[in-house]
């Protein structure tokens, strides 16, 4: 096949794909519409939400050690995270499931651009800056990029009557398939599960739940 037939099929193939996807997205109803859209451009500063500082503290360095065979840098790691369980609380949704959509979608690439155009860590379709947000957002922003995945999964989770499976397969465009939930819960078992912190604190051994409300 010449070079520039598989040229032309391939975007003919982007189009259709945007096409699809953003034809899902026209369908929301105006309200919809303006509560995402208030969603997403919420201003508050990312922190992690946590009801003691000893828990959040104990998540944070827990997770980061995870991280460290994707995100070398500390720094970043811990920024990171605290965009990731903020806007997971602030959607309703486990930072821990986020983390591993995430772990399929990029491997916590933020320059990330998938053969279908979806960009940055959570893999965000363009069309929905026109929908829900602003024009001039950048995807590779990764507190743009994060806030956009956990409301669209938000909206899809509740769309699909609170079944995860889902609306993680309509997040990737698969719904009615099981092999993109699956993947993703491989990955939460595999990476991201919760576990008990064991630390030592003035020679005595404490454990740490912070899962536990």
């Amino acid at each position: 096949m010449p070079k520039h037939t598989k040229v032309l099929r391939l975007c003919v193939l982007l189009v259709c794909c945007n096409l699809v996807y953003a034809s899902e997205a026209s369908l929301l109803a105006p309200d919809v519409q303006a509560g995402l859209r208030t969603d997403i451009l919420n201003p508050i500063e990312p922190h992690l939400v946590f009801d003691t500082q000893v828990k959040a503290n104990a998540w944070l360095n827990d997770m980061s050690n995870r991280l460290k065979k994707w995100v070398p840098d500390e720094s970043i790691r811990k920024s990171y995270l605290t965009i990731i369980q903020y806007e997971a609380a602030r959607a309703g949704l486990d930072p821990q499931l986020i983390l591993a959509l995430i772990t399929v979608e990029s491997k916590f690439n933020k320059f990330a651009v998938s053969s279908k155009g979806a960009m940055g860590m959570m893999q965000v379709m363009p069309f929905w800056k026109t929908q829900i947000g602003t024009s001039n957002q950048s995807l590779f922003d990764i507190e743009t990029n994060i806030r956009y995945g956990c409301t669209i999964l938000r909206y899809y989770w509740e769309r699909a009557g609170f079944d995860m499976n889902r609306a993680l397969a309509a997040y990737n465009g698969s719904l009615g398939e099981s092999w993109y939930p699956e993947l993703v819960m491989n990955a939460y078992y595999t990476y991201w599960q919760p576990a008990t912190v064991v630390e030592i604190k003035n020679g005595k051994i404490v454990t740490i739940d912070y899962t536990d409300k």
